[in-house]
């Protein structure tokens, strides 16, 4: 069989819509879009258009979205201008221990600043208590900032309650929203959302190109400056072709949500059905309700979840054992170690994340090698720890 991807969530083939729709600007469609002559209007345009594509899938005012070169940058944005805003040290940040590498590291470099992070747990199905979440927030408390959809497990954290409780008691509310956005029904304007981050390359748009939702009259501080682009809120010479790629995959992504959510979470279930019929010890990660429908993070009782991905490799499949973002680490995922799952299991984790190219034959095909693959896997790891204990 040909080769078979499953790890969406890390990043997502070009849809066919977007590639069309980059192809003109990046051959006719070159003009600076700060130039006042013929080539900058038809740039002007270009993002123009795509800045209300965009819009139109979060449900919000185009003049609120704020392009960026992708999520990790505004992220950054967000949470660096809240510490910019910090009368004093001792202000607060306070966020979630099974955020994205951007925000948890930032909020790292923003306590060696002097601020102070409060970094909540979660339950074992990945949630974050409301109630915890309020009482944690104080007249001290800068910001927010709760992922909307983990990108490990798929969990969906209660982003409207906790903005609303943060609302109540005055404190701006951001969201990493980018595993939520072209997956879930997102209306950001009627919510108390604040800010919010986005990524093109997670729903079939380019890489190289993400926005910043930023609720009408609200204000930041840049990150980037030294010119007037995104009325000076982001300097720096626009990517036409890849706002362009972004808002043609918004508008391909709004046009099959529902549908396209219906298809793969069947398929995610019949994965997880032949999983579960077919291995002993494995476990789905995550609450199996509150959970978006194109991801499954499984582990595996007595398997190296590398091992796994390696192997699958082999045959042609693609799947991730943790987060893209951080490969190359050895240690379990921070994500899985923060819902309290053992060191060990958590080590035997993998993730299949679907998209809108996935078909029923190419799960059927996952479930006729992963049995073989899991007890090799298994037997490797035993014959290993048997050799280290006679030495």
């Amino acid at each position: 069989m040909a080769r078979i991807y499953l790890d969406h969530n890390a990043t997502t083939p070009l849809r066919p819509q977007a590639l069309e729709a980059m192809l003109p600007v990046l051959r006719d469609q070159f003009g600076n879009p700060s130039s006042i002559h013929w080539a900058g209007a038809d740039a002007r345009d270009a993002i123009a258009a795509a800045r209300s594509e965009v819009a139109a899938l979060i449900g919000v005012s185009p003049d609120c979205v704020v392009f960026t070169s992708s999520a990790t940058e505004a992220n950054s944005t967000i949470l660096s201008s809240a510490a910019l805003r910090a009368p004093a040290h001792g202000e607060e940040v306070v966020t979630c221990a099974t955020e994205h590498p951007s925000v948890l590291e930032t909020c790292d470099e923003l306590r060696e600043r002097g601020l102070r992070i409060t970094v909540l747990p979660v339950e074992a199905d990945g949630r974050l208590d409301p109630d915890r979440f309020a009482a944690s927030l104080s007249e001290r408390t800068l910001l927010a900032s709760i992922m909307w959809v983990n990108n490990e497990t798929g969990v969906i954290q209660p982003i409207p309650e906790l903005a609303r409780r943060a609302q109540a008691q005055g404190v701006a509310f951001h969201t990493d929203a980018v595993q939520a956005m072209g997956k879930l029904p997102l209306a950001l304007a009627e919510l108390r959302i604040d800010f919010a981050s986005f990524s093109a390359h997670k729903l079939g748009g380019p890489k190289g190109i993400g926005a910043i939702y930023v609720r009408e009259g609200l204000r930041f501080t840049p990150l980037m400056r030294g010119g007037p682009q995104e009325r000076r809120r982001r300097a720096g010479t626009e990517n036409v072709a890849g706002m362009v790629g972004f808002g043609a995959a918004c508008s391909a992504a709004a046009s099959d949500l529902g549908a396209r959510a219906q298809r793969l979470g069947a398929l995610r279930d019949r994965l997880w059905q032949g999983i579960s019929a077919k291995i002993v010890g494995a476990h789905v990660n995550g609450s199996p309700e509150q959970r978006v429908p194109h991801t499954l993070s499984v582990s595996f009782e007595d398997a190296d979840g590398e091992g796994l991905v390696m192997a699958l490799d082999v045959e042609g499949i693609a799947v991730a054992s943790g987060a893209a973002c951080a490969s190359g680490s050895t240690e379990p995922s921070h994500v899985l170690l923060a819902m309290g799952i053992r060191p060990e299991l958590a080590g035997g984790a993998i993730r299949f994340s679907l998209g809108f190219d996935t078909r029923s034959e190419q799960i059927d095909h996952v479930l006729d090698v992963l049995p073989a693959i899991v007890e090799r896997v298994r037997a490797e790891g035993r014959a290993y720890t048997n050799g280290v204990t006679r030495r």
